[in-house]
This record gives C-alpha cells, structure tokens and sequence, in this order.
C-alpha cells in the first residue's frame, strides 16, 4: 500500500468517525430536547433521560459496529512492513 493510499484511507476513516460523531450529537439532542416534553417515566425517570442516555449509547454502539466493518481498515502503517523487510 503506497503512502498515498494510506494517507486516504485514513482520510476516509476520519471524515467516518466524524458524521458518525454528528449523527451521535444529533440524535441525542432530538432524544432528550424533543422528548422533553412528553410525560411518560419508567422508575420515576423521564421518557427522554432513557432515551438520550440509552438511546444514544445503543446508536453509539451500532455506528461503531457498522465503522469497523465498512469503513475502517486494518493496515500497517510504518513504511518497513510495505518493503518486505528490505
């Protein structure tokens, strides 16, 4: 792998975990602001605490599920392993 193809894919996997840190910040301000005023509780805790704290960490979990197989790569990034020991 040249080291322009390295410099890309690390590219790719930033600008990945970046929307995937968007989408997080997004969700739990649509979870816990938009849920704020609906009146249900479960244990005597707000429907939107569950939903911005629970929610948000089950989408945390899938984004990073989802990063891991489809965006980032397994690569070794220090030029000797690309020579084969030469």
């Amino acid at each position: 792998m040249t080291p322009w193809e390295k410099y890309r894919q690390v590219a790719r996997e930033a600008v990945g975990t970046g929307w995937a840190l968007l989408a997080l910040i997004l969700f739990w301000c649509a979870a816990g602001f938009g849920l704020a005023h609906v009146p249900v509780t479960f244990a005597h805790v707000p429907l939107w605490v569950w939903a911005a704290i629970g929610g948000t960490w089950f989408l945390a979990v899938f984004l990073v599920k989802f990063l891991m197989a489809k965006v980032f790569r397994d690569m070794a990034l220090d030029e000797e392993a690309d020579h084969d020991g030469r």
